[in-house]
């Protein structure tokens, strides 16, 4: 999970809003967002690191990883 304070929660295997409890329990699978997506196109993003990875990253580790689109 990303280490971040603020935002919303969201599963990175179902894409839905969690709870940050939720979130604390299951933190490789679960991405906190902190404001809003600005940036055009689309985006990927470990929920383990929180760091962006490229598309095969993504396709390869669909379970751990958020797609962004903007």
């Amino acid at each position: 999970m990303a280490r971040r304070s603020g935002g919303h929660a969201r599963s990175a295997i179902t894409g839905r809003y969690i709870s940050k409890a939720a979130a604390a329990r299951h933190p490789r699978t679960s991405v906190v967002e902190s404001g809003a997506n600005r940036s055009a196109g689309t985006h990927h993003r470990s929920a383990a690191t929180g760091r962006y990875v490229t598309g095969s990253t993504a396709a390869r580790h669909p379970n751990t990883t958020m797609t962004e689109k903007n």
